[in-house]
């Protein structure tokens, strides 16, 4: 006599009862001033760029400084607060 498998009937699918919009965790500021830093930091690397007289003051002095002020601006981009609505 052959014996009868019982097999799970199949879960039914939850639907999502919320239908709120997803909240992000950065604003649309946030993300301009995270590309606003990107972009000073790309800047003073081009200015530290080339081989031709390494010890001028744009290379040692000023390009440094140009890097530092980016990673300052997207510190800040990240803690940001986003405005309240």
């Amino acid at each position: 006599m052959a014996q009868t498998i019982k097999t799970p009937a199949p879960k039914a699918q939850a639907k999502p009862t919320d239908k709120s919009p997803v909240k992000l965790v950065f604003d649309k500021s946030n993300y301009r001033w995270l590309i606003i830093s990107i972009a000073v930091v790309a800047f003073g690397f081009i200015l530290m760029a080339g081989t031709t007289d390494i010890y001028s003051n744009t290379k040692i002095v000023l390009a440094p400084i140009v890097v530092l002020t980016g990673f300052a601006i997207g510190f800040f981009a990240i803690l940001k607060k986003p405005e309240a609505k």
